[in-house]
């Protein structure tokens, strides 16, 4: 039953939106670029810091090879152990790297605008279906009423043909009446059903499921006075406030600084960086004195004859053992600094070219922002024109109505007094069913074109 209840429970307009907009794939996907975008900024604004690097490697060195503690060939097999660290920052690079970081930001807050376009988009989207479905409803309360006039029209005239008074004819013209108005209402009916169908496409609501929109008083639904919404006015607004705007300027904004940086990187570059290390190997030996031998030996001989020349020493006896793990990591630790200039000569050209490539990228994007604002403007003149041209619709079909009721009446009146045949009464009801439905098109074409207005003006859609 708790299903059942909310299955059928009733949409208004906010609630269809912020449905659409937590469940819309595209939205959801746009949203995830926005995210990597930020994700972009982030990482570029840390690069600026200097980094930390370790690594250590272990093997075994096996035929000739240079033992990495004392640096001299050796065929045994050695078994190394090595450990590094190492930190590098650029230290001056023309602002490159600076503008960058700028630019990745601004592409950044260029996604997150161009979700908020996705999102504005699909509200106008839903809001334009959402008043299309209120107009089939009224259209098909209004030939409801068209039909019930029918009825009781060939109800009187039924029992006027029973009891002498008028013709068989004007019954079957009722009759045919009746068949043409019901028509209208199943016509009616269908047009309610495609476009609550149309809202659940929008909103990726099941076609099969249980589906109703909440049907407020058009003439309830606020609506600026047309005064407040000059286009000029609300163009200012647009170009303020609209995210397609927003999203032109952030990205020619980042293509500046994009530009920017690839000048940097025509210039030299000068960079720091330090390292220390250290390293184990297990044919580093130690040697310890076991014993001291005297011993004479020949050192050389007396110039110019056979004698020799004896000198003594002491003949020492070593013991060998291997060089301990962490006694060795200590006496091999090592560490440098330095500072390194990289000065671009000739790389075919393809800095310069890139320079030039983003320089034609800014002027690109500002043609860009320049058409799509004078879009912006022509459409909003465009929709003031039809809001305008819309409310004069409506105050002249509301005239209308209001003379095609006096006219039913006065046909009424002649047909009961039996002055007036049933064709030209049911011409006069046809009539006024005629202007009623034109008013409540114009009505709703009037709230919808005022709506856009307010859409420009950055107000969002509300109903």
């Amino acid at each position: 039953m708790a299903v059942s209840s909310q299955a059928q429970e009733k949409w208004d307009l906010l609630k269809c939106v912020n449905y659409a907009l937590e469940n819309n794939i595209t939205i959801k996907q746009r949203d995830i670029q926005a995210q990597i975008a930020q994700l972009t900024y982030k990482q570029s604004n840390l690069s600026q810091y200097p980094n930390l690097n370790f690594s250590s490697n272990l093997g075994l060195s096996t035929g000739r090879s240079i033992d990495r503690t004392t640096n001299q060939f050796t065929t045994e097999s050695i078994f190394y152990n090595t450990f590094s660290l190492q930190s590098n920052v650029d230290v001056f690079n023309w602002f490159s790297k600076k503008n960058t970081i700028a630019g990745n930001k601004f592409e950044a807050l260029a996604a997150t605008a161009s979700v908020d376009k996705l999102k504005d988009d699909i509200a106008l989207n839903i809001a334009a279906a959402y008043l299309q479905a209120l107009l089939a409803k009224e259209q098909v309360n209004a030939s409801k009423v068209l039909v019930n006039q029918t009825i009781a029209q060939l109800e009187t005239t039924r029992k006027l043909v029973e009891a002498g008074s008028l013709p068989e004819l004007n019954q079957l013209q009722f009759e045919s009446q009746l068949a043409t108005d019901s028509l209208t209402l199943i016509t009616a009916i269908g047009t309610e059903t495609q476009s609550l169908l149309l809202i659940k496409a929008l909103l990726n609501v099941d076609a099969g499921s249980e589906f109703d929109i909440v049907t407020p008083p058009i003439e309830r639904v606020p609506v600026d006075p047309i005064a407040e919404l000059q286009p000029e006015v609300v163009y200012q607004l647009a170009i303020k406030n609209l995210p397609q705007q927003r999203l032109n300027d952030f990205r020619l904004r980042a293509a500046e600084k994009f530009a920017d940086a690839a000048k940097g990187a025509m210039y030299p570059s000068i960079g720091a960086g330090v390292n220390f290390g250290t390293n184990y190997s297990n044919s580093k030996n130690n040697r310890e004195v076991l014993s001291l031998t005297p011993k004479n030996d020949t050192s050389w001989f007396v110039t110019g004859s056979n004698t020799p020349v004896y000198y003594s020493y002491l003949d020492p006896a070593f013991r060998f053992f291997a060089n301990p793990y962490g006694t060795q990591l200590s006496d091999n630790f090592n560490n440098g600094i330095g500072i390194n200039i990289s000065v671009p000569i000739f790389n075919g050209n393809s800095a310069r070219i890139n320079w030039q490539k983003q320089k034609l990228n800014v002027k690109s994007l500002a043609l860009q922002q320049d058409l799509d604002n004078m879009t912006l403007k022509q459409d909003i003149y465009k929709a003031y024109t039809d809001a305008v041209t819309a409310l004069q619709k409506f105050n002249a079909s509301t005239k209308a109505v209001s003379t095609a009721e006096k006219a039913y009446d006065f046909s009424q009146k002649r047909y009961n007094a039996e002055l007036l045949n049933t064709i030209d009464l049911i011409i006069s009801q046809n009539n006024l069913f005629r202007a009623r439905i034109e008013r409540l098109s114009a009505q709703y074409e009037y709230v919808f074109k005022m709506k856009v207005l307010e859409f420009y003006k950055g107000q969002g859609i509300k109903l």
